[in-house]
């Protein structure tokens, strides 16, 4: 007779399992209420629905830009190309301007694409839940781009590139 299998919850563990799932990578833009631009890097994208188009993303409530994205009408989903490390890299810090010398462009909902994506998707801010120590955000999909480049992954805690 099998025995059920003893499960760990300890959080660095049960995080480095996670890690298995190889996903894209992605700058979620809007506009704070000053009218300023602001970005995080996430990996928590996904679709939801073809009809109606919505995708839906996460974010911890601990980010300084929670107020932004739970309060913003519109926001987009920049998905990164497989040469866009940096991007990832600096809308996952802390710091006071992300935007400085990127030569981004206004999409029709008023928020930020910026160049050189994969794929972009300006979405009306649907929907939130409460998931854990996140929000879950769902977007209704009122634009989208797709450019013929290869994606940004993240596996296992490494940036890694399709073959």
């Amino acid at each position: 007779m099998n025995q059920p299998y003893q499960y760990s919850f300890d959080a660095r563990s049960f995080r480095d399992a996670l890690g298995e799932f190889a996903t894209g990578v992605a700058v979620v833009t809007a506009r704070g209420a000053d009218g300023q631009p602001v970005g995080v890097t996430i990996n928590s994208f996904a679709s939801v629905s073809l009809e109606p188009p919505l995708v839906l993303w996460s974010l911890g409530l601990q980010s300084p830009s929670l107020a932004v994205f739970e309060s913003c009408s519109h926001y987009a989903v920049n998905v990164l190309a497989a040469d866009q490390t940096e991007f990832s890299q600096r809308f996952a810090q802390s710091q006071s301007d992300k935007f400085a010398g990127i030569e981004s462009r206004t999409g029709a909902s008023g928020v930020q694409l910026l160049p050189g994506c994969s794929a972009w998707f300006e979405c009306r801010n649907e929907m939130r839940y409460p998931g854990g120590d996140h929000i879950i955000l769902v977007g209704h999909v009122e634009s989208f781009h797709r450019e013929e480049k290869p994606p940004l992954i993240f596996h296992g805690g490494r940036y890694r590139r399709l073959e």
